[in-house]
Protein backbone atom coordinates (compact mmCIF):
# COMPACT_ATOMS: atom_id res chain seq x y z
CA UNK A 1 0.00 0.00 0.00
CA UNK A 2 1.66 3.34 -0.64
CA UNK A 3 1.60 6.23 1.51
CA UNK A 4 2.04 9.87 1.60
CA UNK A 5 5.56 10.07 4.29
CA UNK A 6 6.28 14.02 3.46
CA UNK A 7 4.53 16.69 1.71
CA UNK A 8 5.20 20.46 1.18
CA UNK A 9 3.57 23.60 -1.03
CA UNK A 10 6.05 24.88 -3.72
CA UNK A 11 3.66 27.38 -5.58
CA UNK A 12 -0.08 28.29 -5.69
CA UNK A 13 -1.03 24.98 -6.56
CA UNK A 14 1.72 22.25 -6.54
CA UNK A 15 2.50 20.23 -3.71
CA UNK A 16 5.66 18.17 -4.10
CA UNK A 17 5.09 15.05 -1.95
CA UNK A 18 7.35 11.69 -1.56
CA UNK A 19 5.62 8.45 -1.17
CA UNK A 20 6.87 5.56 1.21
CA UNK A 21 8.44 3.69 -1.98
CA UNK A 22 10.84 6.53 -2.25
CA UNK A 23 9.25 7.86 -5.03
CA UNK A 24 8.94 11.58 -5.32
CA UNK A 25 6.46 13.42 -7.37
CA UNK A 26 5.77 17.43 -7.85
CA UNK A 27 1.79 17.51 -8.26
CA UNK A 28 -0.60 20.30 -9.84
CA UNK A 29 -3.61 20.13 -8.04
CA UNK A 30 -5.23 23.60 -10.10
CA UNK A 31 -7.57 21.14 -12.15
CA UNK A 32 -8.44 19.31 -8.81
CA UNK A 33 -9.82 22.58 -6.75
CA UNK A 34 -13.48 22.19 -7.25
CA UNK A 35 -16.36 21.97 -4.89
CA UNK A 36 -17.02 23.15 -1.47
CA UNK A 37 -14.46 21.96 0.56
CA UNK A 38 -11.83 22.25 -2.09
CA UNK A 39 -12.62 26.14 -3.10
CA UNK A 40 -10.45 27.20 0.22
CA UNK A 41 -7.48 25.96 -1.67
CA UNK A 42 -7.80 28.32 -4.53
CA UNK A 43 -6.44 31.06 -1.94
CA UNK A 44 -2.21 30.51 -2.29
CA UNK A 45 -1.70 31.47 1.41
CA UNK A 46 -4.36 28.42 2.21
CA UNK A 47 -3.46 26.10 0.16
CA UNK A 48 0.16 26.65 1.73
CA UNK A 49 -0.92 24.89 4.76
CA UNK A 50 -0.62 21.81 3.41
CA UNK A 51 0.48 18.89 6.14
CA UNK A 52 0.75 15.06 5.90
CA UNK A 53 -1.90 13.11 8.26
CA UNK A 54 0.27 10.52 9.51
CA UNK A 55 -2.89 8.39 10.30
CA UNK A 56 -4.47 8.19 6.72
CA UNK A 57 -1.00 8.36 5.48
CA UNK A 58 -2.51 11.23 3.11
CA UNK A 59 -1.98 15.06 2.49
CA UNK A 60 -4.66 17.29 4.15
CA UNK A 61 -5.67 21.02 4.60
CA UNK A 62 -7.29 22.23 8.07
CA UNK A 63 -10.93 22.82 6.49
CA UNK A 64 -10.90 18.62 6.24
CA UNK A 65 -10.02 18.81 2.06
CA UNK A 66 -7.73 15.49 1.58
CA UNK A 67 -5.87 13.64 -1.37
CA UNK A 68 -5.93 10.18 -0.69
CA UNK A 69 -2.28 8.73 -1.79
CA UNK A 70 -3.62 6.55 -4.60
CA UNK A 71 -4.70 10.05 -6.12
CA UNK A 72 -1.91 11.41 -6.06
CA UNK A 73 0.67 8.62 -7.80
Amino acid sequence: MIRVVAAKPLSDSVIWVRFSDGVEAEIDLCDELHGPVFEPLRDPGYFRKVKVNHDSHTVVWPNGADCAPEFLY
